[in-house]
């Protein structure tokens, strides 16, 4: 078979670079952890990022005291910020299901080096969601009873019927299910480090987190069905649970909402906003940890395309919401796309989205651009804060002008408000990066299925059955 030369595009990309046993793959992705000898650049991100966790607690602390006054929310715009920021980081959050469920599923080997820490990412970007409508309430100590339906317990019943309260049971089961998931596939790596480490402390540590695993046949069998059934049971989550937070939208009569595209256009924005955030954090530390061999060209390669193909979707979305309102003739709708895309004061916000989110991500037609690592990270750059803008766009232009030209009014937002999405872009970041370096960021046991018959014959692979 003819091989190409190592430069040439043509030439296929492992997923592991060659000469790895599983000897060395078990030491180098041990090492991350259990070395003593931890990054500089990693104290200086994780600095930074606690520097604005720290901003994040001072501006509840200060919400807490004063009320949700502080933010920009008015009469018009009571959605703003805080919906804005839920919404986003719950589309952030589905890349991490996406890779390690469907893909899993779909058997797509290059899924493994990059499944464990979008996995954590979905966890992270979830709990930075959540924090949103518990302040949104004003009266966070009374959000079990406003949230979550409790009807004989409560003097006001919600409303079941409203996509407020399916947003709880969706939002809900997808934390829980990706938690069970990503624990589930830690047990055999923990089991790794347990036998890897020396402080008895850690040996102690990893040992209990590890459950007793010992790599015996049964073991690996129930591991397995635990693994298959929970990746079957996160699959539909993927669509469900961002077409209900769409509900919040779609099922309102307010121009601007009301659109049958909301549920697909937002799974693939979800989708989308997702891969970018990957391909944000993959970039750094795959750099960081000099983790070449295992997150190789492949992976950044077809996040890279999936990154553009959904957003081609997302983009025609743009254009079949924008259709159906001039379609239906209604001049409501009408007006409301006139003035977010022509004339209205945040226009600017509408033509700086699509630079973002269409514009600037057609460099990922080219093959030598989607290889280059630096304008990929500026790509993705630009769609986080796109898609960030598309939920800006939505809320804030529909809301601002309604149905009765006197209840008109502008939003700005406040310091606060800023000061909250950064303190959640901070607690997202910490946590990240001490997960990157307190458990394994990829899925060893995983890896080691990949590596050639040849290189695994030598050493037995780490918690296998003996």
């Amino acid at each position: 078979m003819h091989e190409f030369p190592k430069d040439d595009f043509r030439a296929p990309v492992p997923v592991i670079e060659p000469g790895h046993t599983s000897r060395s793959l078990v030491d180098k992705l041990t090492s991350i952890v259990l070395t003593t000898h931890t990054p500089v650049p990693w104290f200086f991100v994780v600095a930074i990022a606690f520097t604005f966790l720290m901003v994040l607690l001072m501006a509840l602390t200060y919400l807490l005291a004063k009320g949700i006054g502080i933010w920009g929310n008015n009469v018009p715009v009571g959605w703003a910020f805080d919906i804005i920021n839920f919404v986003w980081w719950i589309g952030i959050g589905h890349a991490g299901t996406l890779i390690s469920a469907i893909l899993l599923l779909f058997k797509q080997d290059w899924r493994t080096s990059i499944n464990r820490f979008a996995e954590a990412m979905t966890l992270f970007a979830v709990l930075c969601a959540a924090l949103f409508p518990l302040v949104h309430t004003g009266r966070p100590w009374l959000a079990i009873y406003w949230l979550f339906p409790y009807p004989n317990a409560m003097s006001l019943w919600p409303n079941f019927r409203s996509p407020l309260i399916w947003d709880v049971f969706a939002v809900s089961t997808y934390g829980t299910v990706s938690l069970l998931f990503w624990s589930v596939g830690l047990i055999p790596d923990l089991a790794t480090f347990r036998d890897k480490a020396q402080h008895p402390v850690l040996k102690k540590l990893f040992g209990v987190l590890s459950l007793g695993w010992r790599g015996s046949a049964r073991h690996w069998a129930r591991y397995e069905k635990a693994y298959l059934l929970l990746a079957g049971l996160s699959t539909p989550l993927v669509l469900s649970v961002h077409t209900v937070v769409s509900f919040d939208f779609a099922v309102s009569v307010l121009p601007g909402w009301h659109a049958t595209i909301f549920p697909p256009y937002f799974v693939a924005g979800a989708i989308y906003a997702g891969f970018a955030m990957v391909l944000t954090l993959a970039i750094p530390i795959r750099a960081l940890f000099k983790l070449h061999d295992f997150i190789t060209m492949r992976h950044m390669e077809n996040m890279a395309k999936i990154t553009l193909v959904t957003g081609m979707i997302v983009v025609y979305g743009y254009l079949c919401e924008a259709f159906f309102g001039w379609y239906s003739a209604n001049e409501y709708e009408r007006f409301m796309l006139k003035n977010r895309i022509y004339y209205g004061p945040y226009a600017w916000s509408y033509w700086l989205l699509m630079i973002c989110n269409f514009i600037v991500p057609q460099l990922l037609w080219s093959k030598r651009l989607r290889r280059n690592l630096a304008v990929v990270f500026v790509v993705v750059m630009f769609v986080n804060v796109g898609m960030w803008l598309e939920r800006f766009v939505i809320i804030v232009t529909s809301l601002h002008r309604d149905f009765i030209p006197g209840s008109w009014d502008m939003y700005y937002p406040t310091i606060w408000d800023f000061a909250t999405l950064a303190g959640t872009i901070g607690l997202f970041t910490t946590l990240m990066f001490l997960f990157v370096r307190v458990l394994p960021l990829i899925a060893i046991f995983e890896m080691q299925t990949l590596l050639p018959h040849k290189s695994t014959t030598t050493t037995k692979p780490e918690g296998a059955a003996h």
